[in-house]
């Protein structure tokens, strides 16, 4: 099998304008970039401050600091121990309550997207309902990878400060902290890859595996790892050189498309319809990537469900996967654009069956 990743960024290219522009709808836009900005929440940048001026006071502080600073510290930590470890907690658990909520929505959102885009159709409701089951458990696992990722810096940097502790207490820059620096900067670097490579394959490809195969989220790794990653390890990792590329010029596109807007493009929601054909090839990039892998791997069809039942007249409205009227059991024929209603049917899609 021949993968490339020059081929899929044409093909983005074309499902993006197919989805956006063929024709222009602008209520089109606004569902579909709600779906978008669902999907892409809590992605960005932390507060922005004054480095310089951060920098320069960091620099007349550090002048001043000395041995019975740290003496000073170190008895008011112990003075108020209890204290602390309970505004932590209190912190601890507020930040986690938003990152669920975050995720939560989130993870709902990314189905959502890929309906959106895979069926070229505005719609909310039915697919915030449908992808209910496939949404929590993604929500499950990148919950367990948001506490994993919180817990063992805290716990790595816990461990360098007490590898070099007998240093920090003499004021002095030994063994012991050559020890700790080392051990936990290995530490947070090797962990630092590993939860990366697990969050760019679980949205490139797990996520995918999900809407496409209706499994959960383990049981997707499993196909990925099976179906993908066996034995295409190399172009998966090319795949990843050319996105970071597609990624740089995504983000200049966005920067001037937030100049050229007066910063409107950066705002909530509104920033997302504006920018939505950069978040369409964004997602188009890696589903065109997938398919090709085969057939179960096919995201988009040019072949559409007709309205409703032409025998009893059920309405087909924002249902998909059928292959025969709940009604009446008739069999459903697609609708190819340009073509006669009574084209035959193509095969069922392999990951509706």
């Amino acid at each position: 099998m021949t993968v490339s990743v020059v081929e899929p960024i044409g093909a983005a290219l074309n499902r993006t304008g197919q989805v956006l522009f063929r024709p222009f709808d602008v209520k089109k836009w606004l569902i579909l970039g709600f779906c978008a900005f669902l999907a892409y929440l809590g992605e960005g940048g932390g507060p922005w401050y004054n480095q310089s001026s951060y920098h320069q006071s960091a620099r007349r502080r550090a002048g001043d600091f000395g041995p019975d600073d740290v003496q000073r510290i170190v008895g008011w930590i112990q003075a108020h121990l209890v204290w602390i470890i309970a505004i932590a907690v209190a912190l601890y658990f507020l930040v986690l309550v938003l990152t669920a909520v975050f995720l939560w929505l989130r993870c709902r959102g990314q189905f959502m997207f890929i309906d959106g885009i895979a069926l070229n159709r505005p719609a909310v409701v039915e697919p915030w309902k449908s992808f209910r089951r496939l949404g929590n458990s993604l929500f499950a696992f990148r919950m367990i990878l948001s506490v994993l990722s919180f817990f063992i810096p805290i716990a790595t940097i816990a461990a360098g400060l007490a590898i070099a502790w007998p240093d920090i207490e003499a004021w002095r820059f030994g063994d012991s902290a050559l020890l700790g620096i080392v051990v936990c900067g290995a530490v947070l670097i090797v962990t630092g890859f590993v939860f990366l490579i697990i969050n760019l394959l679980l949205e490139d490809f797990v996520v995918p595996a999900m809407y496409l195969r209706d499994e959960g989220v383990i049981n997707a790794w499993g196909i990925v790892r099976e179906e993908v990653l066996a034995g295409h390890v190399g172009s998966v990792v090319l795949f990843y050189v050319m996105r970071l590329i597609l990624t740089i010029g995504i983000t200049f596109m966005a920067m001037v498309a937030t100049c050229a807007t007066l910063c409107i493009a950066a705002l909530p929601y509104i920033g997302t319809v504006i920018l939505l054909p950069l978040f369409v090839f964004k997602r188009c990039y890696s589903l065109c990537f997938l398919e090709q892998f085969g057939e179960a791997w096919r995201v988009f069809f040019d072949e559409m469900y007709p309205a409703s039942c032409h025998h009893c007249g059920c309405d087909f409205k924002g249902r998909t996967g059928l292959e025969a009227c709940p009604e009446c059991g008739v069999p459903i024929e697609l609708i190819v654009p340009g073509s006669p209603p009574s084209r035959p049917a193509p095969p069922p899609r392999p990951y509706l069956s």
